[in-house]
């Protein structure tokens, strides 16, 4: 009956689990409901009166919200599906794992290098394109790796999850994060995409020293004997899944395979240079590139990448001699993983485009604007991440959160006479360090799985890494605040 009932209470547990989804369509009714107990809104005819109040929602005004919102959302929503495309037909090729695998070998005895070096490659996927939930299968690789040296799966957990979330963390061009933000604020504010570069680049750069540092002195703790903090249990699932290495070992990367993996950093290095605006900084030596997309790059935006990443992905099925069927299959099946991802954009959106026909976004943002005008730079900015981080357990989703919550703190930051790229690298921090721990997030939940760690010993070591990031982060944004 003990057991019965202990099935009972997990499944109770799980059915409060709620997803982004239904997080962010609860959100979108709830907003609804409260436009109707807020002062109705005042206009000096057409013209409102910014703050006065809204206009109470309709049924059918809350119910259409996500279909308007994928509607305004397009063109972030065909870029999720290319680049969805294009990863899957670089995982078809196995050049990415195989490419580890080599690495490691050749390292034999030197394996600790690898630590700093693989934690960068995660990190610069994870600034330029959100790497997160695709390092999943990684963490089975890493793991046997790391084991076959000495150490323990979960020093390949924080190489992962610590690498590739530092680079989401600190969000350059990621469309998922930065994008989505740039993309959800309101006409007539501008931002400069050079400063939020050079913010994502100092707050990728420290949270990935920071990280390195920590799992470098663990790993460095294990190989040694000197103790690893896997329990009993978690210590002898890991050697009977990882404990011995009977796979046949990858000795040399094909042809195809090293092609690949150049262009595949080739189509990330392009965009990035696609998305600097060039021309503010003087530099006018890309007007010429405009005959791919008809803009040059610095002037890209997510049309323009979409079908530079559409391109490339064709390229690299040639490389790999892919069939015609074979290729479109991999490219609809891997449009086909982004779908969740699209529907959560198009969702917060639809909750943003809510806000704007009831002006509920307006009356927030001029209320809030009228409560905070009083208050300095160097307050707002630590209020603001943490902020973030608190709606972030809430909405794990960097570009549902984006959808949300740009609409509302740009044009506040905006009225303020803040920095509106520091605000939107608030949220970006803020929602990355806590994907470092979260439990709603999917990738950390399945890849500790995969380990074979716990995910109470996994809050136990990286609550300390955790807790350093933040410190580091409110001081990078409170100084950026006050003298950008």
């Amino acid at each position: 009956m003990a057991t019965k009932k202990g099935r009972g209470n997990r499944k109770k547990r799980e059915s409060f689990s709620l997803s982004a989804f239904t997080i962010i369509l609860i959100i979108t009714f709830i907003l609804g409901a409260i436009t109707h107990f807020l002062p109705e809104a005042k206009f000096v005819g057409d013209d409102l009166v910014n703050g006065s109040g809204v206009v109470g929602a309709s049924f059918s005004q809350t119910l259409m919200a996500p279909v308007l919102g994928f509607a305004d959302a397009i063109d972030i929503c065909l870029f999720v599906l290319v680049l969805g495309a294009f990863l899957k037909v670089v995982n078809k090729t196995e050049s990415i794992e195989d490419g580890i695998e080599v690495l490691v070998r050749k390292l034999k005895g030197r394996e600790l290098i690898l630590i700093p070096i693989l934690m960068f490659v995660f990190s610069i996927g994870g600034t330029t394109y959100g790497m997160l939930e695709e390092t999943v299968g990684f963490y089975a690789l890493l793991s046997a790796t790391m084991v076959m040296a000495g150490m323990d799966t979960v020093v390949a957990s924080a190489v992962v999850l610590l690498g590739a979330g530092s680079g989401v963390l600190g969000s350059t061009i990621n469309p998922f994060a930065v994008g989505a933000a740039v993309a959800s604020l309101p006409e007539g504010i501008q931002v400069n995409q050079g400063i939020i570069i050079a913010l994502g680049v100092a707050l990728w750069l420290t949270t990935y020293i920071i990280s390195t540092m920590f799992v470098l002195a663990y790993a460095k703790k294990v190989k040694e004997k000197k103790g690893s903090i896997l329990s009993k249990h978690e210590h002898a699932a890991m050697m009977e899944t990882y404990g011995d290495d009977n796979e046949e070992p990858v000795t040399k990367l094909k042809v195809g395979q090293k092609w690949t993996l150049i262009f595949f950093g080739l189509t990330f290095v392009i965009m990035i240079i696609g998305f600097i605006p060039w021309e503010d900084f003087g530099i006018n030596v890309f007007k010429v590139t405009g005959f791919l997309t008809g803009a040059p790059l610095g002037q890209w935006y997510f049309n323009e990448s979409t079908l530079w990443f559409a391109i490339m992905t064709i390229v690299i099925g040639v490389i790999n001699h892919m069939r015609e069927h074979d290729f479109v299959e991999t490219f609809i099946d891997g449009a086909d993983d982004m779908v969740g991802v699209i529907l959560v954009i198009a969702l917060a959106r639809g909750a943003s485009v809510l806000m704007t026909q009831t002006y509920l976004d307006n009356y927030i943002i001029y209320n809030a604007a009228d409560a905070l005008k009083n208050v300095p730079a160097i307050v707002f900015a630590p209020v603001n991440y943490i902020l973030h981080a608190g709606l972030s357990v809430l909405v794990p989703s960097s570009s549902g959160l984006a959808s949300l919550s740009t609409p509302i703190m740009g044009p506040l930051a905006a009225n303020l006479d803040l920095s509106v790229e520091t605000t939107i690298m608030e949220m970006v921090a803020a929602n990355g360090l806590v994907n470092l721990f979260t439990p709603t997030c999917g990738a950390i939940m399945g890849g500790l799985a995969l380990a074979k760690v716990e995910y109470t010993t996994w809050l136990k070591w990286v609550w300390k890494v955790v807790l350093s990031i933040a410190l580091v982060n409110i001081a990078i944004l409170t100084i950026a605040m006050l003298i950008l």
